[in-house]
């Protein structure tokens, strides 16, 4: 495959994470090494600003404000949540970017995000390559989840597993000052995978981590629990629970809207909004034990919390996009960076290349056998799987005791 020269976009899609914008740093600072990337662009709120043609010229960025982009968190050119029509329904999108990137001679096109951005990102290329356009489309991984599919691990979840671990071990210490009893619930996010809440075991592995775990790969008993919480309570007069956001009954129904109806409330990609799970089972709890108890929900804190990044994930993270630049200029195409473990002891991750039909609407769930029956925690398996990438703190710059995030300009073209 010859040199294809032409500009670059790169976007970013779906929820933030504390090093999505280390991974467009190492989009942005590759692509401007490269002699055949003739312009280096960011969209604005992923594919809304190829559609909307708001696009940032990246070459007008200081260097040193790119270098921060390492341990700044959130998505520094703002998210989308869009779902694209299937082509052979609705190309009137697809028409759309093939003119956009037509206009600004676009021949490289990134997308970092999760399972629904690498559906997008599969879409566009296939609509590309059957236009007779030639360009290269390369997806960038990112999601706290970590169930995207084929890849060891996620950017983005070794950071909030650190988080969340670490709070774990906090509210453990906190909720133990006084000699009156009390229940407290954890909420962690995780629809249909239980990786982050399973980061909770982290804790336990340090002494200091909850008595029950839920996750949303196991069906969820009200009785059960409340019967565990009971004998839990009767026994230490203290309880820490960790659940999933996503746990449901065996009849498919989420445990959150026992408190609410959350069928209403649905983003583009027909997930209902959840949340509020901790304080509906801390009504539960209250009722069935008439102890004081305490619902604390994560929420946003659990991906935007650049303090507590791991090294780990930020390097590997950067890497992901360089390694995506460097295979297009390569000729590679419609792929996704993913992650390969070494077997043995000593952690050591490679990068690879993954078919984006394989990953696009796939997921990657805790293998059951992790699991512990009764939400007992999780086996070693799982420890020694999330250690390694939690290790390295964030090197985060700070200014008047607070940290310096990165500036960018935001030049328009």
């Amino acid at each position: 495959m010859g040199v294809l020269k032409g500009a670059c976009i790169f976007g970013q899609s779906g929820g933030p994470t504390s090093v999505i914008n280390a991974s467009a740093a190492g989009v942005f600072m590759q692509a401007l090494k490269e002699d055949c990337i003739t312009k280096v662009y960011g969209a604005v709120h992923g594919i809304k600003g190829v559609l909307d043609e708001k696009l940032i010229d990246i070459g007008q960025e200081d260097m040193a404000e790119l270098e921060l982009m390492k341990t700044t968190p959130s998505s520094a050119l703002g998210s989308v949540r869009y779902k694209l029509a299937d082509a052979e329904k609705d190309e009137t999108d697809y028409k759309r970017m093939l003119e956009v990137f037509k206009k600004y001679d676009v021949r490289y096109f990134f997308y970092n995000g999760g399972n629904d951005s690498m559906d997008t990102c599969n879409k566009i290329s296939k609509f590309m390559q059957k236009s007779g356009y030639e360009m290269r489309v390369m997806g960038v991984p990112k999601t706290i989840d970590n169930d995207l599919w084929a890849t060891d691990h996620c950017p983005g979840y070794g950071s909030a597993a650190k988080y969340i671990a670490t709070s774990t071990m906090e509210v453990y210490l906190d909720a133990r000052v006084y000699d009156t009893g009390m229940i407290t619930i954890l909420e962690v996010m995780g629809r249909n995978a239980g990786w982050l809440t399973a980061a909770t075991a982290l804790a336990s592995y340090k002494g200091l981590g909850p008595d029950l775990i839920y996750l949303p790969e196991k069906v969820f008993d009200m009785d059960k629990f409340l019967s565990d919480v009971k004998e839990i309570y009767a026994k230490n007069k203290k309880v820490i629970v960790a659940v999933s956001e996503g746990i449901k009954d065996k009849d498919g129904r989420y445990i959150s809207e026992y408190g609410s109806d959350l069928s209403k409330t649905k983003d583009s990609f027909g997930h209902a909004q959840l949340g509020g799970l901790a304080n509906t089972l801390a009504s539960y709890c209250k009722e069935a034990t008439g102890a004081k108890v305490r619902g604390i929900e994560f929420s946003l804190l659990q991906r935007c919390a650049a303090h507590q990044g791991s090294l780990t994930d930020i390097n590997e993270s950067f890497l992901a996009g360089q390694t995506a630049v460097k295979a297009a200029v390569e000729g590679m195409t419609d792929h996704m960076v993913a992650f390969e473990r070494e077997p043995g002891k000593a952690y050591k991750c490679n990068t690879k290349l993954i078919n984006l039909t394989e990953v696009a609407n796939r997921e990657k769930k805790i293998p059951v056998e992790w699991i512990l029956p009764d939400g007992k925690g999780l086996t070693q398996d799982f420890i020694d799987y999330a250690l390694p990438l939690i290790q390295g703190d964030s090197p985060l710059p700070y200014e008047d005791g607070l940290p310096r995030f990165a500036k960018l300009k935001k030049v328009f073209v």
